[in-house]
């Protein structure tokens, strides 16, 4: 058995008030999430003010690429903290750091395939995507370098995965803090003193990847008991295994077919030319940052219904569920308000075209209006990934993948619609995503 932690971080959600414990345990994440766009952003800025407007187009193309490549790493991360935190709410330690342990036999498997799929892969699927010229040679540098690093980002998501499944949200927030900084730092060097361009923003991600894989493993064997090793827990335990790919490979299929989604979108969005490409990108990064306060507190509402779950005190879900319901309400209107009023100036961040910022303002006015029903995907996400339902992961994949691909290629049949038909495709994709996610929630029984 493994000895005790002199600073234990983990954190029982089975007791205490859902609403309090998931809004303590979400904002350390929104708070780290939100840091870490901002140094992505920080990439986008440096390339996109100091480097060129096809640069930052180039990096901006790898987006949707990249979350397919990743997905499946993503999505094993993803299932096994579900299997963490139901083995942490139902107290059976010993099986508990066995599963972690035995867990990094999959990353690392994930992190291979991943790595070679990704780097010798990368040409053709721009080129499937149509890529505009300009672009094209500034993506396969961005997307091949780190491709390069993909193991370091599939262990740190691994660990802070497992870490938040045992209650621990503020530890990855300050490694996040150390890995922005770093990221940061290393841009600065690379591209305004070195000269790098983007070269220097792909390793300046990399690197600042590896520093924080290795720095969450250090922390988590400091202040998480199931983190510390005992003799035979590396031994490889099939059943564990088992477990953790039944959890994992749906949520991985789910990403992956999301991320096949987007690619189509892009796809359509490449036709339109660098400019309205370029304009694509700058809003993606804006919505990354309206994301963050959903994707945080599916994170948290994914913990804390795994626990509960295997605490068999189902009805704290639907306390959970309901609390997740007035959150986003209150965050999608906030985030509409902002969006319109603001829109052009935000944007006027990334680029200095006055076109492009046109552009980009009266589409982020469009898809502001569908946020409550983006963030309804994340509530009914995190309840239902928490509680294991591999059904509603390959649902939820499939229909984003149906819509997006009926949508994109039917809207720009109408005329007159012309560019605008990509930006409603994402608002009516989120619209039908959303609740058609609701409806399997409540088809459960909690």
């Amino acid at each position: 058995m493994p000895h005790t932690k002199k600073h234990d971080t983990t954190w029982d959600m089975t007791v205490g008030k859902p609403a309090g414990l998931i809004l303590r345990f979400s904002l350390p994440l929104m708070m780290g999430n939100i840091l870490q766009q901002l140094y992505n952003l920080a990439d986008s800025i440096i390339v996109g003010r100091y480097v060129g407007s096809n640069e930052f187009g180039g990096i901006g193309c790898t987006g949707s690429i990249q979350y397919l490549i990743f997905s499946l790493g993503y999505g094993m991360a993803t299932g096994i903290s579900i299997l963490i935190s139901m083995l942490f709410g139902a107290g059976e330690k010993k099986h508990l750091t066995r599963a972690i342990y035995n867990s990094f036999y999959i990353l690392l498997a994930c992190a291979l395939l991943i790595t070679v799929a990704g780097f010798c892969g990368s040409a053709w699927i721009l080129s499937l995507l149509s890529t505009p010229e300009a672009l094209f040679p500034h993506a396969l540098t961005y997307l091949r370098i780190t491709m390069l690093g993909s193991a370091a980002s599939i262990f740190y998501c691994g660990i802070a995965s497992m870490m938040r499944a045992l209650g621990d949200s503020k530890t990855p927030l300050a490694i996040l803090v150390f890995s922005c900084l770093a990221n940061i730092a290393l841009d600065l060097v690379l591209i305004l003193v070195f000269h790098w361009g983007v070269v220097g923003a792909a390793a300046a991600t990399v690197i600042s990847q590896f520093l924080s894989a290795l720095l969450s493993y250090l922390c988590a064997r400091r202040s998480l008991p199931p983190f510390c090793p005992f003799p035979g827990c590396f031994q490889p335990d099939l059943l564990l295994i088992r477990r953790s790919l039944r959890l994992g490979l749906p949520m991985a299929l789910q990403n992956m077919m999301i991320a096949s989604s987007c690619m189509v979108l892009q796809a359509v969005v490449n036709g339109f030319g660098a400019l309205v490409v370029t304009a694509t990108t700058a809003i993606g990064k804006i919505e990354q940052l309206v994301i963050q306060p959903f994707d945080s507190l599916s994170i948290g509402l994914s913990s804390f219904t795994g626990q509960n779950i295997g605490a068999k005190k189902s009805a704290r879900v639907r306390q959970g569920f309901r609390f997740g319901l007035c959150y986003i309400a209150v965050i999608s209107a906030l985030m509409l308000v902002i969006v319109q009023m603001f829109g052009s100036e935000i944007l006027s961040v990334f680029v200095q075209d006055p076109e492009i910022i046109s552009l980009g303002a009266r589409a982020l006015s469009l898809t502001s209006f569908f946020y409550f029903f983006l963030g309804l995907i994340y509530v009914a996400r995190g309840i239902l990934s928490g509680a294991g339902d591999t059904v509603y992961a390959a649902m939820n994949g499939i229909v984003e993948l149906g819509c997006r691909i009926l949508f994109a290629t039917q809207l720009v049949r109408i005329p007159g619609l012309g560019v605008w038909a990509c930006f409603l495709c994402t608002g009516l994709t989120w619209t039908v995503t959303g609740l058609l996610s609701l409806a399997r929630y409540l088809t459960r029984r909690f």
